[in-house]
């Protein structure tokens, strides 16, 4: 027998804490930013990538204050769904652009938890290769599945702790990576391996930089559980953003000044342990290994528990399709296990460039709908500023622009993976919008 009663979203409120909400944004950009997206970055733009980083952090700051406005003016469990909802209504663009999201999310857990295998068989001096990669990521995910079937406050506190030890041991690293180099004075004229134009390169660099600080967003769900949310959303969005300028332009020199252009794309996929052992030795290779393990684990706590969230308020808005197969318990539950399943099958199928790659377009297509949305229907209700918007959507453009000429000429393949996919979510929602007018 279905017991209906427990079909319903739980939200408490008040159960996480602005340091929590801190922790769950901040947890999520370190995991997924700085430990794999270095390498990827510099085979895009060279030794330009701590500029790319510094690129990236400029057009967050522009996009991100339209998720501060929002979430001063709408504070929701349902975070970008809900944004959207207030822009869009009940209507398609809400919905396709509500799922650009949550699979941006999903993808990105399935990186973090990549790089999680690439960074553990360092340990044992393995390389990047063989299956143990995709092993090692399932079972990561298969962890923090469990870890959020539990409280919110142990969700906080776990989160809490690893991204109080991820911060301090990352600026250990990047200070540490810059005292003992030789010359911390980074050449910019090296040439770019298989490099094609500069400009579209360095774009490209900056979108993948995107995606380092894109787990923002995650705490824009926490609207109904934060305390003081009206005020507590945006302080926490802008100080994780802060925290992460600070701590991944102090990483990329770091690693830019101990190891050379073509060791950092040979190594990309773990390339600040790459870094550190020339640095600081075996010892500080381990330690680099050590952080990234706890950095990509509290990482995927926190999206899991974000996103979840975010899927659960869309199924009760009715502006996505939702089965039980046949599980009981809450929406939020069954959410849970459709995200960690869908991390799943993209972590043990797709490799980590692919995954980047598909995350930052989906986002940056949603990103430009959410701008689109406050400028076209909100923005006098919200007080938004008329230039930072219009700004906002051109710089997204503009990378975006930049990625997809590269990657349309270095891999067509994720191009078409990406629209297929996006088209496939129209028609699917298409088809069950109408169903329920």
């Amino acid at each position: 027998m279905e017991h209906s009663e427990d079909r319903v979203p739980k939200y408490h409120e008040n159960s996480l804490t602005l340091i929590g909400a801190i922790a769950l944004g901040t947890g999520v950009m370190i995991g997924a930013g700085i430990f794999a997206l270095t390498g990827q970055m510099a085979e895009m733009t060279g030794v330009l990538f701590p500029l790319a980083f510094l690129s990236a952090a400029l057009i967050v700051s522009f996009s991100a204050y339209s998720y501060v406005k929002m979430s001063n003016a709408y504070p929701s469990a349902g975070g970008i769904g809900m944004y959207l909802y207030k822009a869009y209504g009940s209507s398609l663009p809400t919905a396709f652009n509500a799922l650009l999201m949550y699979f941006s999310m999903v993808i990105a857990q399935s990186f973090l938890a990549r790089t999680f295998g690439s960074y553990t068989l360092q340990l044992f001096d393995a390389g990047d290769y063989g299956i143990m990669v995709p092993v090692l990521g399932v079972g990561l995910l298969l962890a923090a599945f469990l870890i959020n079937l539990s409280a919110n406050s142990l969700i906080q506190s776990v989160a809490s702790f690893i991204g109080f030890l991820k911060i301090g041991g990352i600026l250990i690293f990047g200070v540490a990576g810059i005292w003992v180099a030789d010359n911390i004075a980074v050449d910019f004229n090296q040439p770019i391996p298989g490099s094609g134009s500069t400009l579209s390169g360095f774009l490209a660099a900056t979108a993948l930089g995107i995606l380092a600080f894109k787990g923002f967003t995650t705490i824009t769900n926490s609207g109904s559980e934060l305390i003081n949310p009206h005020r507590n959303v945006g302080r926490a969005i802008t100080i994780s953003i802060a925290f992460c300028v600070v701590i991944y332009t102090l990483v990329g020199f770091a690693v830019a000044s101990n190891l050379s252009l073509s060791e950092i794309i040979e190594t990309k996929n773990y390339s600040l342990a790459a870094a550190a052992k020339p640095a600081l030795g075996d010892y500080g290779l381990w330690f680099t290994v050590i952080l990234a393990m706890l950095a990509t684990a509290g990482g995927i706590i926190a999206s899991i528990f974000a996103v979840s969230r975010m899927l659960a308020m869309l199924t009760e808005m009715k502006l996505v399709p939702h089965s039980h197969f046949g599980m009981r318990g809450s929406i939020q539950k069954h959410t849970l296990v459709y995200t960690v399943v869908l991390g799943l099958i993209l972590t043990a199928f797709f490799d980590l460039s692919r995954i980047a790659a598909l995350g930052i377009i989906f986002y940056l297509i949603m990103d430009i709908a959410v701008h689109w949305g406050i400028l076209r229907y909100l923005r006098k209700d919200i007080h938004a500023n008329l230039f930072i918007l219009v700004i906002a959507i051109m710089l997204d453009l503009l990378v975006l622009g930049g990625f997809l000429w590269v990657k349309v000429i270095s891999d067509p393949l994720v191009v078409g993976v990406a629209i297929t996919g996006m088209a496939l979510i129209a028609i699917v929602e298409t088809v069950f919008l109408r169903k329920q007018d």
